[in-house]
């Protein structure tokens, strides 16, 4: 019979529905080394991680992501939980021989996102391996971009721009929810998506930030609190709290092999909802992708003919592209649960294989001393600062 991967879940909003996703329909889509199974979901509320269990497909439930470690028939924990949780969770379960997968950023600061690198670390010598969930660079035309890049098709890299819009805290009527308290969220815009803009430019370029300058701001300082009675859960209420975290974040950047890169991160761009995109400018040419049209790679080939040189657009849809042996027939398009499938298919191959997925927690902390060092800059008025490295996992 085939091995399977025994998963137990921690969190059941946006993060737990797109991973459960992913967990169920990456069998199904690739022939995996081991089976993913859904067997436990743990939550703080017993109704809505009871209903979660059933909608999302697993055995059982607790209000307790303790039980989920003490449990013999679970062997990988997914923390889909708010980042002020990561490190307790993901430190447990390494400790006592569970494979993790932790969403985005890895932690809250620099000491806890420290403290479970060193965790990864012991559990790795025992077999034992960890993953951060930075899904994006698992859509296929992303994946093609890095390909081209590394095999020279643009030439030495000189530029990088990275942009991460959305407009749903635009209405400065929107409630104070979590993610709006520093204490909970670690940060705003910089850490919920300006992560994810950091980590694809250093994985397609390949190359780490280590310089940067950086401009946090925090555009509506307080907003209505969501009531806590019964009548009020979660609506906002007539009192209204401070708002800690950044709404936007701007910083420049120069890499470790020279390239210069510009990124920007903002949760209130009115009229854009989920628009990430990111462009390479090479001494060969240049390649360019917009999260809205991402089954789409636009590519500039300047070794051509000037007079008929333009950008041409790489339609990602074929078998020979990233992740679509498992997928569909030409032109038909995936979306972005896709992402989670084939970023479950890497975690199990890797696992299976006995080796260090990527990203790794290594990975995770080297991002998250990026995030630090755009705070610690943008607190001394916009000085240059510098971003001191982890130890390196193999690949980006």
């Amino acid at each position: 019979m085939q091995k399977t991967l025994r998963i137990g879940m921690v969190g059941y909003g946006f993060m737990g529905a797109a991973h459960s996703q992913g967990w169920r329909t990456a069998p199904r889509a690739f022939s995996l080394p081991m089976a993913p199974e859904l067997v436990a979901i743990a939550g703080r509320n017993p109704e809505q991680v009871l209903a979660a269990q059933h909608r999302f497909g697993f055995v059982d439930s607790t209000t307790r992501w303790q039980d989920l470690i003490d449990r013999d028939d679970i062997d990988l924990i997914d923390i889909c939980a708010p980042g002020n949780v990561h490190a307790e969770i993901a430190i447990a379960a390494l400790d006592a021989g569970k494979h993790v997968l932790c969403e985005k950023p890895l932690a809250n600061g620099l000491d806890e996102a420290e403290a479970m690198a060193e965790a990864a670390a012991r559990a790795s010598e025992r077999g034992t391996f960890s993953m951060v969930g930075f899904n994006y660079r698992r859509v296929p035309a992303v994946r093609l971009a890095q390909e081209m890049v590394q095999s020279g098709k643009i030439g030495n890299i000189r530029h990088v721009r990275a942009v991460y819009l959305q407009d749903w805290l635009n209405d400065e009527e929107s409630p104070l929810t979590w993610r709006l308290d520093r204490s909970i969220a670690g940060s705003g815009a910089l850490g919920d998506i300006g992560a994810h803009i950091i980590d694809l430019a250093q994985f397609v370029t390949g190359s780490r930030i280590e310089y940067l300058q950086g401009h946090l701001r925090t555009l509506v300082s307080e907003r209505p609190k969501l009531g806590e009675s019964k009548g009020l859960s979660g609506r906002a209420s007539g009192d209204r709290g401070a708002v800690t975290v950044d709404d936007a974040a701007l910083f420049t950047a120069q890499f470790s092999n020279g390239v210069i890169g510009s990124f920007e991160a903002t949760r209130m761009a009115a009229g854009r909802k989920n628009a990430m995109t990111i462009e390479v400018n090479g001494s060969r040419g240049s390649l360019s992708f917009d999260l809205e049209r991402m089954n789409e790679l636009r590519f500039f080939d300047a070794t051509t003919d000037p007079r008929t040189a333009g950008f041409s657009t790489i339609l990602v849809t074929d078998p020979e592209h990233p992740y679509l042996e498992g997928w569909w027939p030409p032109g038909h398009m995936l979306g972005y649960e896709n992402s989670f499938s084939n970023q479950a298919r890497d975690l199990v191959f890797a696992i299976s294989e006995q080796r260090m997925p990527s990203p790794s927690f290594d990975d995770g902390l080297q991002i998250q001393r990026v995030l630090h060092a755009i705070e610690t800059s943008s607190g001394s008025n916009g000085t240059w600062s510098a971003v001191t490295f982890p130890p390196a996992s193999k690949e980006l």
